[in-house]
Formats: C-alpha cells, sequence, structure tokens
C-alpha cells in the first residue's frame, strides 16, 4: 500500500521544507486537499492553483501530484488545476452534475480522473463509472468536518470495491485505483491495506510535531510489515 501526505496538516511558512523532507523519506506522490468554503461542512477555504503551481514548480515533474476537489464547480474550474501541474484531478460524485462527461473532458486534457464519495453516499452511485476512473476514493471521514475518528464501518464498502475493480482488471479493463483518507494513523493502516487499499491518504499521522515524516513513515511501514 503507498502512502501520499495530505499537506493540510502543514505549516504552510513551512510547507516547502515539509514537501522536501516528504520527499526525502521516499514519498513520490502528494495529496491536495482544495476547498472552496461552501461545499464542505464547516465552510473552510484551504488553497487553489497558485499553490499547487508553487509545489509543483518546487518538486519538478517526477512526483505525482493529485488533487481533492471539495468545491461546488469543479465542471467550470478543473482547467485551473490541469494547468498549474496536477497529474490527477479527483472530484465528488456528490457535487459533479455529469461524472460521466466530466470523465472525458478531463481525459481529453490529459490528465487522470477520480472520483471520491462520502461515507454516506451507497457504492452503488459509482459503480457505473468504476471502468472508466483512474482512481476511486473512499471517504472514512465527513470532508471538512474536523475532529473526527476513523470510520471502519467503511469496511465493507472498500471490500466491495476491492471485489469490482479486481474483476475488472482480470478481465482486462482499466486498472482503478482504491485510495482511503480519513484519520489513518500508524495503528490503522494495516487494517485498510488488508481491505484491499491502494493508497491511504495520511495526514497528522504523517505531519506532526511527534517526530519527522520518515519517522512516522517508519512507523507506519513497520505495523504494514507486522501485518503481512
Amino acid at each position: 500500500m503507498e502512502i501520499t501526505p495530505s499537506i493540510l496538516t502543514a505549516d504552510f511558512c513551512q510547507l516547502g521544507n515539509t514537501l522536501d523532507e516528504a520527499i526525502d523519506a521516499g514519498i513520490n506522490w502528494i495529496h491536495m486537499d482544495v476547498m472552496d468554503g461552501n461545499w464542505v461542512v464547516n465552510r473552510t477555504i484551504t488553497f487553489g492553483p497558485a499553490i499547487i503551481r508553487s509545489v509543483r514548480d518546487r518538486l519538478g515533474p517526477d512526483v505525482f501530484i493529485d488533487c481533492h476537489l471539495m468545491i461546488n464547480n469543479a465542471e467550470e474550474t478543473w482547467e485551473q488545476y490541469a494547468d498549474a501541474g496536477v497529474n490527477l484531478i479527483i472530484a465528488h460524485i456528490e457535487a459533479v452534475q455529469d461524472f460521466s462527461q466530466f470523465i472525458t473532458t478531463v481525459r481529453q486534457a490529459n490528465v487522470q480522473v477520480g472520483c471520491v464519495l462520502n461515507p454516506d453516499t451507497p457504492a452503488s452511485d459509482v459503480l457505473s463509472l468504476i471502468p472508466e476512473l483512474d482512481l476511486l476514493l473512499v471517504m472514512s471521514v465527513v470532508p471538512g468536518k474536523g475532529g473526527q475518528s476513523f470510520m471502519p464501518e467503511m469496511e465493507d464498502k472498500v471490500r466491495y470495491f476491492r471485489e469490482i475493480i479486481d474483476k475488472q482488471i482480470q478481465s482486462g479493463g482499466r486498472p482503478t485505483k482504491l485510495m482511503i483518507d480519513g484519520g489513518i494513523k500508524s495503528h490503522n493502516a494495516a487494517k485498510v491495506a488488508e481491505w484491499g487499499i491502494d493508497i491511504a491518504v495520511v495526514g497528522s499521522g504523517l505531519i506532526n510535531n511527534q517526530g519527522s515524516i520518515k519517522y512516522n513513515l517508519n512507523l507506519i511501514y513497520e505495523a504494514l510489515n507486522n501485518q503481512f
């Protein structure tokens, strides 16, 4: 299972140093959470294309960057994020009117496309999209709502998607990646890996005042190694 840090927990005055530390620790995928102050429940505004462009310029072309758009108007603004240098745009099934068309339009710009669903959104809402997705993200917390704990009840949803994607790959279909985001730390990383997650987004479990990113990443990988 690959680990990608969410930079929201970073000190933005030290963001460049934090990114360098992550890359030095062996991380090559950065997750960027974009909130517009409208769609998420706590009305938080995070950052936009200008910060993403700065991150891309600092890291260069070899680091994979995704942006998780927790916004109302992804269909109208996604191109700004593509122009800023992201490799993958992830939008919410709950916020996009015509997701099939969204996939087609974004992919025409040579950018990968992901779909994310909230904890209370039925798995059935995204089933028809999976064959066309580069990535499917399952939220294990409610987006934008602070102080939440990891939701272990997402297990059935994740395992169901894992089965669907594995059958798709075995039949020669697209190798859609399965990601999870929300409350992932060293104590539960092995659990979600066993569910079948390909990529786990980790925020405070990596970027905090309790140790370096490399130290925290090693804790996660030790937990994974002990599990398997």
